[in-house]
C-alpha cells in the first residue's frame, strides 16, 4: 500500500501493467539491459486523485536528448494557437501583462505570446527542445518549476497574471511543491489553467495508453478540486478539449470571492456517477483493457496468417504501454513510420519494432496499419486520402478494436 503523493493517505492499487521501460525511450537497438519499472495505478480514497504507485527519475524522462516536439502536429500548432488567443484575450485590460508556460516545449504556444510582444516565460527543462523555442524569439528557463523557481522568477519579473501548462502538470511528481510555487507566483487576479488527459474520458473509452511513465497524475475536478484547496486556490472553471482523446482545462485562482462556472458541478458530476470518486468506478477497467489487449493480438495474428504485412503509424509514447501489455512485438506489427527525424532509425522500447520514415511507409503500402496516433485520427485520416482509397486499412483499438 502506497502513500497518496497529495495527502498521505493510502491507496488502493487499481491495476499493475508489469515491467515497462520509459515510454519515450527509443533505443539504437532492442536490449535487455533496457531500463524498466512496475507501471501501476492507485487510487486515493481520500483526495481521489489518481497516481502511478512507483515514479521514474525525471532525468531518465527528460533530458538533451527528449524525443517528443510539439509542433509535429498540425492540429497541435492549430489547437495551441488558439490557446495563445485565448490568453491574449484574457490579460487584454492588463498594463504590462506576465505569462509563464510550464512546459512550453518547443514553443508551440508560447512563440504566439513572443510574437504579440506580451512579457513571458516558459519553462523547459529538456535542453535540446528549449533550444528550438529560443529559434521562435521564446524567453525560455531549462529549470523544473518548483517553489524555489516560482520565487526566483517573482524577484526577476514580478507576478505572473498567467501560469499555465499543457501535457506536464501530470508529469511533475512532487506537484505539492508546483501548486505552491503558483501560489507564490500568482498575481491576486491571475489565472492558472492547465490541460491534461482526463481520467474520466480514459476511463469511459478505455484509454489505458495514456498510462505510463510521464504521466505520474490522472486529473479529474473532483482531485484538481481538492489539490488546489490545499494550496489556496480554487477551481473556478473546467473545459473539456478534444485533444489526446480527450483532455480537461482545468481554471484556477486564488481562494477569494470567485465566481465558480457552472461547468465544475456538471463535469464532477459526471464523474460520481461514474463513481470515480470510489475504488468502484475503476474496477472493471482492467477486464476492458485486457479485453482490447486480446482482440488486436487476435487480429493482428490473423492478419499475418493471411501473408499481411502491417505496420504502426506514429512512433509514439503511449503505444509503449499497449505494445508491452499486450506482448506486441515485430513479428507482428514489422515496423513503426513516423516523420520525427531523431526518432528514425531507432527502435521502439521494450517492443523492439524498428522505426521507419514516413518516406518508407509510402513506398511499402502496407495493407494495414495500427494507428498509434489515435488522438489525431481526424488529421491523419485527412492526409491519408489517397493511401485509404488505394485499399490501406487503419486498425484503431480504443474504446474497441475496429478496422477503418
Amino acid at each position: 500500500m502506497k502513500q497518496c503523493r497529495i495527502c498521505n493517505s493510502n491507496t488502493q492499487q487499481i491495476i499493475s501493467f508489469g515491467k515497462m521501460p520509459i515510454a519515450n525511450g527509443f533505443v539504437k537497438k532492442p536490449s535487455s539491459k533496457e531500463f524498466v519499472f512496475t507501471l501501476k495505478i492507485a487510487f486515493c480514497p481520500k483526495c481521489y486523485m489518481v497516481q502511478l504507485g512507483e515514479t521514474v527519475p525525471p532525468e531518465k524522462m527528460f533530458h538533451d536528448h527528449y524525443q517528443f516536439f510539439s509542433s509535429t502536429s498540425k492540429g497541435m500548432e492549430k489547437h495551441f494557437k488558439k490557446l495563445a488567443n485565448h490568453i491574449i484575450k484574457l490579460i487584454d485590460n492588463k498594463k504590462k501583462p506576465f505569462v509563464v508556460e510550464i512546459g512550453s516545449n518547443d514553443g508551440i504556444m508560447i512563440k504566439h505570446i513572443a510574437n504579440a510582444g506580451i512579457r513571458h516565460l516558459g519553462i523547459e527543462p529538456s535542453v535540446n527542445v528549449a533550444e528550438v523555442s529560443k529559434k521562435f524569439g521564446v524567453n525560455v528557463s531549462s529549470v523544473f518549476f518548483n517553489k524555489k523557481t516560482a520565487l526566483d522568477i517573482n524577484k526577476k519579473y514580478g507576478k505572473a497574471d498567467i501560469i499555465c501548462g499543457s501535457n506536464v502538470i501530470c508529469h511533475i511528481e512532487n506537484i505539492n511543491s508546483v501548486f505552491e510555487g503558483v501560489a507564490e507566483l500568482l498575481s491576486d487576479d491571475g489565472y492558472f489553467f492547465f490541460e491534461e488527459p482526463y481520467i474520466y474520458d480514459i476511463v469511459k473509452s478505455n484509454s489505458f495508453d495514456q498510462i505510463y511513465d510521464e504521466h505520474v497524475y490522472y486529473y479529474s475536478g473532483l482531485s484538481v478540486s481538492n489539490l488546489a484547496k490545499k494550496h489556496g486556490l480554487e477551481l473556478v472553471d473546467m473545459k473539456h478539449q478534444d485533444v489526446h482523446g480527450g483532455s480537461m482545462r482545468y481554471y484556477l485562482k486564488k481562494i477569494t470571492k470567485n465566481k465558480v462556472s457552472t461547468s465544475v458541478k456538471k463535469y464532477i458530476d459526471h464523474e460520481e456517477k461514474l463513481k470515480l470518486h470510489e475504488l468502484e468506478g475503476y474496477l472493471s477497467f482492467k477486464k476492458k483493457i485486457d479485453t482490447v489487449c486480446s482482440d488486436l493480438i487476435r487480429l493482428l495474428k490473423k492478419l499475418k496468417s493471411q501473408g499481411h504485412t502491417i505496420a504502426g503509424y506514429a512512433a509514439t509514447s503511449k503505444s509503449t504501454t499497449l505494445l508491452n501489455y499486450a506482448g506486441i512485438g515485430p513479428a507482428l506489427i514489422e515496423y513503426t513510420s513516423d516523420t520525427t527525424p531523431s526518432k528514425i532509425g531507432l527502435f521502439a522500447p521494450g517492443s523492439g519494432i524498428p522505426v521507419k520514415s514516413y518516406q518508407y511507409f509510402l513506398d511499402d503500402k502496407p495493407r494495414y496499419v495500427v494507428l498509434f496516433a489515435y488522438n489525431h485520427k481526424k488529421e491523419i485520416f485527412a492526409k491519408e486520402v489517397e493511401y485509404r482509397k488505394k485499399g490501406g486499412k487503419f486498425i484503431i483499438y480504443f474504446p474497441k478494436v475496429t478496422i477503418e
